[in-house]
């Protein structure tokens, strides 16, 4: 006789290779239709059409469209924040912090990753998607939120006299700039007509997104 710890329908099955390899499809499929149509203009059919997999199972392994859409989403908010997290404490290992360093411990995990990956740069294209629309506040409070509040309380200790509501103003407008960097390359390049600068992309940014910084928060130009 079987208890109710012991019974065979009370256990759980671990996925199996199989089921594995179909979600992580799905949700590959699921983070360029978002990035590419967002979230209004994307249907659980496309996905499923990309996944090559019947919609029957995209709605098994995601559930709702906004329930996938959260998931997609999450898939890589934590190795971003991970990432970032380290590369902070590195930074610090190796001297006082600055604004340029702090801006660029956040910014160099999730540009690296995106150079060499363009799923990452499709996940850059959801991201602003989500930065931008204030029905996902909730995704953006669980997953990027709280490594958000680390490097904002760094910078607000580099401008003690300033108040968080233009620390927070300076680090938003940083971050956006982060994400245009990302997703508008072919407009820089449209514009300079195809002469983009030489050298490192990512230090002209950090020392845009710093002086931009230190306007909004009353601090003294280098």
């Amino acid at each position: 006789m079987h208890t109710a710890a012991t019974s065979p329908k009370s256990r759980q099955r671990a996925p199996s290779e199989r089921a594995v390899a179909t979600h992580a499809r799905i949700l590959d499929a699921a983070e360029l239709v978002f990035s590419a149509n967002g979230f209004d203009g994307s249907t659980l059919r496309d996905i499923a059409a990309l996944a090559q997999v019947r919609v029957s199972l995209v709605h098994h392994h995601g559930g709702s469209k906004e329930a996938l859409f959260a998931e997609t989403v999450a898939r890589r908010a934590g190795e971003i924040a991970t990432a970032r997290i380290a590369e902070l404490a590195a930074s610090r290992a190796h001297g006082p912090l600055t604004v340029e360093v702090v801006f660029s411990a956040f910014f160099r995990p999730f540009l690296d990753r995106a150079a060499s990956d363009p799923r990452w740069r499709a996940y850059a294209r959801l991201v602003a998607q989500v930065s931008a629309d204030d029905r996902w506040k909730a995704i953006t409070a669980a997953h990027f939120d709280p490594t958000a509040h680390l490097f904002l309380d760094e910078l607000a200790a580099l401008a003690p006299d300033t108040n968080r509501d233009a620390v927070a103003t300076g680090f938003v407008y940083a971050v956006s700039a982060m994400l245009a960097h990302l997703t508008s390359q072919w407009r820089v390049g449209a514009l300079s007509k195809g002469a983009l600068g030489s050298g490192d992309a990512t230090a002209r940014l950090v020392t845009f997104c710093a002086s931009g910084f230190r306007a909004a928060a009353g601090l003294p130009q280098p």
